[in-house]
């Protein structure tokens, strides 16, 4: 770099920042999909779980986690040399939904982590960001002792809109984390044009 340019002429490319929150139910591979796809080393809020927490803490289907997160994941991607999104993984606990909204200010959009063995703990996240008109993609993380479903089957027993899109993933798996990524902004980027036409027209 000389003078703040490269040595091809060009002015350096000043990325667009993109923020993106992880959402779902406890255990459902939130840290780990965070975790899968940053460029960086993500930070991590997690403390282990306690005998104190056993009436509070829902880890049924989950035996063998033994870590949550208390506050939030936080991650990077470069997705283009102009495009980097942030990534906010939410903590899955009722009582540290006070959060939510925090890490929600400016969101462009989120992914909505879903376990088929336990769907009814993602209808919280769905309800959230649906009440907010945050536009959001279901990832159905799909565990390895899990029945498969097709995205259809998953779309009816949540109730969602046509529109919201719902994408099959491992969560620890770069590349299918970074399709469900590049879902939910080409989703941010739609859902933001539909806005914009109803207000023209």
């Amino acid at each position: 770099m000389i003078f703040g340019r490269s040595e091809r002429g060009k002015p350096p490319v000043e990325p667009v920042t993109l923020k993106i929150l992880v959402a779902g139910g406890f255990g459902v591979g939130k840290t780990t999909l965070v975790g899968a796809v940053s460029e960086i080393r993500p930070l991590r809020t997690e403390e282990l779980l306690t005998e104190a927490g056993r009436p509070i803490d829902d880890i049924s289907g989950v035996e063998g986690k033994h870590t949550t997160t208390v506050a939030m994941d936080f991650g990077r991607i470069t997705l283009r040399e102009d495009l980097v999104l942030y990534l906010f993984g939410t903590p899955g606990q009722d009582r540290f939904w006070f959060l939510w909204d925090e890490l929600a200010t400016g969101a462009l959009g989120a992914v909505v982590l879903a376990d088929t063995r336990r769907l009814e703990d993602c209808f919280a996240a769905v309800d959230y960001f649906e009440r907010r008109s945050i536009p959001f993609v279901v990832g159905v993380n799909c565990f390895e002792d899990a029945a498969r479903y097709p995205a259809e089957s998953v779309r009816q027993a949540l109730d969602l809109d046509p529109g919201v899109p719902v994408v099959l993933c491992d969560a620890r798996d770069r590349e299918s984390v970074k399709e469900v990524l590049i879902r939910v902004v080409q989703h941010a980027m739609e859902h933001a044009a539909a806005v914009r036409e109803a207000v023209t027209t």
